[in-house]
């Protein structure tokens, strides 16, 4: 009985927080992390590390170290994917390993070799796997779906062209400025239209009354007969040109 209680382990100085259970939810497709927080309320710095049944399957960081008196540590332990099957149980299980730091630390593996059974402390824990249920699911695609931005305007016309562009004061002065330039040309190239038309006119005269048909009279009345058509044609040419420039340009 003496030599059971010299070999009994003291108790776990560290509170661990979850204290029994480190629950991964799934699904596992990707890594999986879970924290586990190890508070030291003792007045003695102590040493940790963590141990695993399954180390391929599991990152841990930091998996050892030393925590300051009333401090705390928050381990980071990272499941890696793997394909779940709910009808298998976890056999997983971590364990934390705890002594008290020695006055001066240089090596901390001459720690753990140097430590004695007696002075060892440890706490187990036991993986679980859980997959999320349907109501977790709802949540988590709503809470990834954008929210929608309400546009409290209102149009009652059709919707503006989007390349449409809207004329400030001085470009609007410049378009009638211009508009009033262009109706002065018609007008005096309508002068001109009337001007070339009595002219027209008065050669048929002449040449309906000259009884003579001589080369001059007849070369008159063609001249007045062709002249009319052509000019139309080009004065009307290079208005629709200049026309057509503005806008275009």
């Amino acid at each position: 009985m003496a030599a059971a209680g010299a070999l009994a382990k003291h108790e776990q100085i560290l509170v661990l927080d979850p204290p029994t259970d480190l629950k991964f939810k799934g699904p596992f497709t990707d890594v999986v992390t879970t924290n586990l927080k190890l508070r030291n309320p003792s007045d003695r710095k102590v040493c940790f590390k963590v141990k695993t049944t399954a180390p391929r399957r599991y990152c841990v960081r930091p998996n050892s170290g030393i925590i300051d008196p009333g401090s705390s540590v928050i381990v980071s332990v990272m499941l890696q994917p793997f394909d779940y099957d709910p009808n298998e149980k976890s056999k997983h299980k971590f364990m934390v390993q705890t002594t008290y730091a020695p006055p001066n630390i240089s090596d901390m593996e001459a720690v753990w070799k140097e430590a004695k059974p007696d002075e060892l402390m440890d706490s187990k824990l036991r993986c679980v796997f859980e997959m999320p249920n349907e109501n977790d699911k709802l949540n988590d695609i709503d809470a990834s779906k954008p929210t929608p931005v309400l546009n409290t305007s209102k149009q009652d016309g059709p919707m503006p062209k989007p390349h449409s562009v809207s004329l400030n004061d001085t470009e609007t002065r410049k378009l009638v400025e211009e508009c009033k330039r262009l109706q002065a040309e018609i007008m005096k190239l309508t002068d001109e239209n009337r001007h070339l038309r009595d002219e027209g006119l008065r050669l048929r005269k002449v040449a309906h009354s000259d009884k003579s048909g001589s080369p001059t009279a007849l070369a008159l009345r063609d001249n007045g007969s062709n002249s009319l058509p052509s000019l139309l044609v080009v004065i009307a040419a290079i208005f629709i040109g200049f026309f057509l420039g503005k806008f275009i340009l």
